[in-house]
């Protein structure tokens, strides 16, 4: 098996839900949108976001900005307010001086995905990223992991990991792409979806696994 990891993004390496939270507040404030527009935010971006939201947030609350424009400033103002903590980043750094290859595969708009990793820093530690937005195909395709591994540079015959929160997408979809699969546990766990090979509370505690993984 290769020495190649991927990693989903948005509630593994970096935290979204407050820099939604965050953004939101934000855009609302910058162009005054009324209460009602801030919940319909909140609610219609809970678990993803894409341009055509904003067409249809300008559309429902008859607002004057374009809805590129307003995409835009969601995408700054959440790319801006997204963390990832330093022990993160730094568990990151001993998986690439273990010569490790790491990779992001991850769900959601191109632009806005990889606007976060630059902001966070994640950018300068891995070695390839997938989005979804760049085939319009979403985990748990295979398709996604693929492109993922030619980003790295690797083959995904030869193996590897895949760390993430979502049973489906990310230990679902890594199964599917013939990978070993790390869960941080929290979401519901589907009947009938195969067990992860590990079950984690924090993607730190998975950085140290792959650590300690021995190598032939």
């Amino acid at each position: 098996m290769s020495r190649l990891v991927f990693f989903d993004l948005d509630g593994t390496l970096a935290d979204r839900q407050t820099a939604l939270s965050d953004a939101v507040t934000g855009l609302c404030r910058s162009r005054s949108l009324p209460p009602a527009a801030d919940q319909w935010l909140r609610t219609e971006l809970a678990d993803r976001a894409n341009a055509a939201d904003f067409a249809r947030l300008r559309d429902a609350f008859d607002l004057e900005p374009s809805a590129a424009d307003l995409w835009q400033e969601y995408v700054d103002l959440i790319a801006a307010a997204v963390t990832c903590r330093p022990e993160v980043l730094d568990g990151l750094t001993r998986l690439r001086d273990a010569a490790w290859t790491i990779g992001v595969v991850t769900n959601g708009a191109s632009d806005i995905q990889r606007a976060k990793l630059v902001e966070t820093g994640l950018a300068d530690l891995v070695d390839g990223v997938a989005v979804s937005g760049d085939l319009e195909i979403r985990k748990p395709d295979r398709r996604l992991f693929e492109l993922g591994a030619t980003r790295c540079g690797v083959s995904l015959a030869d193996g590897g990991w895949m760390v993430g929160d979502n049973p489906t997408g990310d230990i679902g979809g890594g199964h599917q792409a013939g990978l070993c699969t790390i869960w941080l546990r929290g979401r519901p766990w589907p009947e009938g979806l195969p067990a992860a090979h590990h079950v984690v509370d924090d993607v730190t505690d998975a950085i140290t696994i792959l650590l300690n993984e021995t190598w032939e």
